[in-house]
């Protein structure tokens, strides 16, 4: 599984530094392709897979093992022992543990920590889809406030080519004219500026997705993004404590220790392992000189007992670091659960000031426009100058930006309380 990821991640980076473009993107995709492609989510899933290679690990004592070889030795006098064995042609071993309680709960501590491992695997993944989820506001923000910007510019050169006729028929001073140029350069700066915040945001927003930092991700959008809230502050609190996998991934550490400890006082009890041997001798070495019957074929089946008299220093003092450790993550459980309280009470009420700020923003908006439209009509009837329309279509961008600037907070703040209430990757797929 690890090759594989590791073999995902390099092809997929291979075959997109040869080929910088700007690709279109919505937030399906984005998310979609954030939790597949990822570079930090993908680190986490090693460590996820390291973690879960490490329980065959533990499991080892319990798995018997078979080996064989040879004592093959030159013997003068009485045979003694090669490598704790008589010398023999042939030798096969197998061993095996049948009790042993240490390694049992070794085993269940490894067992828990790659539960923890798996927890954090889902807390990045969280972490990650809230960070694309901000770039991809971020980047529509910039490219929609770009829009107005350059909406704004074509009503300033308008007016500017007014006020000029206006100036060279000495109905207008000539710093009309420099208040015209100045608005059209501030403009301009403007609108630069935005025009490279929406470049960051979108080559951010592609690296987060894996892709190369020559590439650009430019997010479309066709509607308001509608996702399902809590109904009331103290839901949302609720399912905050019961989603957290903050909470959870400390609650397995807590379990994790207690395994520890108990196989740090399993030390005492008893371990039978299940021992087996084979051996073919030889009469070269002198056997039937020093034994009154000689046997080439000699095979031996049983178990090994060993009983530990006290436990030792370093075991009862891994005990106690285990202790502290668990006394800790209850601090921090405890400390955990009020933060997620107080966080989420504020994302909820956070949420409601957004929408309000943005139906404010939508309705100075439609006043804007509706100011626009008036203008219009007073134009047809001569009751209105065309500077006055195109300073009008000003000021709508101008509230255009201001309503791009709410829908963003509004839309942010919603995600933020999605993330707490661990709803954030069901409401975009």
């Amino acid at each position: 599984m690890m090759r594989a990821l590791a073999a995902l991640l390099f092809c997929s980076l291979v075959c997109r530094l040869g080929n910088a473009e700007t690709r279109p993107v919505t937030l399906q995709e984005a998310m979609a392709t954030a939790q597949r492609a990822n570079p930090d989510l993908i680190i986490a899933r090693f460590d996820e897979q390291r973690a879960k290679l490490a329980i065959r690990v533990a499991k080892d004592p319990f798995r018997p093992k078979v080996i064989a070889g040879s004592g093959l030795a030159y013997t003068y006098g009485f045979p003694m022992s090669v490598d704790g064995s008589a010398p023999s042609i042939l030798q096969v071993r197998g061993i095996g543990s049948i009790f042993n309680r240490p390694a049992s709960y070794h085993v269940a501590q490894t067992t828990e920590q790659a539960r923890t491992a798996s927890l954090d695997v889902q807390v990045k993944r969280d972490e990650v889809l809230l960070r694309t989820s901000t770039l991809f506001l971020d980047a529509l923000k910039w490219q929609r406030t770009a829009d107005s910007l350059r909406s704004q510019l074509d009503s300033l050169r308008r007016s500017a080519e007014t006020v000029q006729a206006r100036v060279r028929e000495g109905r207008d001073l000539e710093i009309e004219n420099k208040r015209a140029q100045l608005a059209i350069a501030r403009t301009q700066h403007r609108l630069e500026l935005a025009e490279q915040e929406s470049d960051f945001a979108q080559g951010s927003l592609a690296i987060v997705l894996g892709y190369p930092a020559t590439d650009r991700l430019q997010p479309v959008a066709s509607a308001p993004f509608q996702f399902p809230l809590p109904a009331s502050e103290e839901a949302a609190v609720n399912q905050a404590l019961d989603q957290s996998k903050e909470i959870r991934r400390l609650e397995s550490a807590i379990l994790a220790k207690r395994f520890e400890i108990r196989k740090h006082k399993a030390e005492v009890l008893p371990r039978v392992e299940m021992i087996s041997q084979y051996a073919l001798l030889a009469k070269y070495n002198g056997y039937d000189d020093f034994f009154p019957k000689f046997q080439r074929h000699n095979t031996q089946l049983g178990v090994s007992v060993q009983i530990p008299l006290y436990a030792s220093a370093a075991s009862m003092a891994q005990t106690a670091q285990a202790e502290v450790e668990i006394n800790g993550y209850r601090t921090q459980v405890t400390q955990v659960r009020n933060r997620i309280s107080v966080d989420t009470q504020n994302a909820f009420r956070q949420v409601r000031l957004g929408e309000k700020a943005r139906e404010l923003a939508r309705l100075d908006l439609e006043v804007a426009r509706e100011q626009v439209n008036i203008l219009l009509a007073q134009l047809e009837e001569g009751r209105a100058t065309l500077r006055q329309l195109e300073e009008a279509r000003f000021l709508e961008q101008e509230k255009w930006i201001a309503y791009h600037d709410s829908q963003f907070t509004a839309d942010r703040l919603k995600f933020e309380l999605l993330r707490a209430t661990g709803d954030l990757a069901a409401a975009v797929q």
